[in-house]
């Protein structure tokens, strides 16, 4: 596959709702396999609607991807999104290379970026210190990429999803704010369990 990098939306300055975003991806992506990374991203998750095929990560900061890297490749019949921030990326940003090397048609990777650390005290992140998330996915061999700042782009974004049709790393630049907290299940095991459910397999 010839690479692909692009911007879609057209203000370099515009940022987005991380809520709407999150909440339009996954409705026009419902049957998606969904992992998400620590704090934030899975409140944005769980706040669009409990779903037994979303797996929430508690306290694994930098394995979002990695998770969402096995998942793709032992179900490729499933289009599978990992949805994580800037900071969980960063702490996790070699596992792109593994990704661009094994290069399932069925993941997609949707960064939500605001450039700082939601968690710890919204201390500046490496993104917003020139540090192109985007950029570096592709240096790593992934063949494509999008910068997304246009709320519109929530639903191409999500053709991306169920298409299957090669890897994609995807940077969503999101305003700088903290939305009350919605918080998903923390016992890990009721997670796993339900969602090896979803997927038609037994319990250990």
């Amino acid at each position: 596959m010839n690479a692909q990098n692009s911007t879609i939306g057209t203000l370099a300055g515009e940022r987005l709702d991380r809520r709407e975003f999150v909440a339009t991806l996954l409705d026009r992506a419902p049957e998606a396999l969904v992992v998400t990374g620590l704090g934030s991203p899975s409140y944005d998750v769980f706040a669009a609607g409990g779903r037994d095929r979303n797996f929430y990560l508690w306290g694994a900061m930098g394995a979002a991807v990695p998770t969402g890297l096995g998942l793709a490749l032992a179900r490729p019949d499933e289009s599978v999104v990992v949805i994580t921030g800037d900071g969980e990326q960063l702490m996790g940003i070699g596992a792109l290379g593994s990704v661009a090397v094994k290069a399932p048609k069925n993941l997609t990777i949707v960064v939500v970026d605001n450039g700082h650390f939601g968690e710890t005290g919204m201390q500046r992140s490496h993104s917003s210190l020139g540090a192109d998330l985007a950029g570096i996915a592709s240096s790593f061999g992934i063949a494509r990429t999008e910068r997304v700042r246009d709320i519109d782009d929530a639903e191409r974004v999500a053709r991306i999803v169920t298409a299957r049709e090669g890897t994609t790393f995807v940077q969503v630049f999101i305003e700088q704010t903290e939305p009350p907290r919605a918080l998903p299940p923390r016992d890990g095991t009721a997670v796993k369990n339900k969602f090896r459910a979803a997927l038609g397999l037994d319990t250990f």
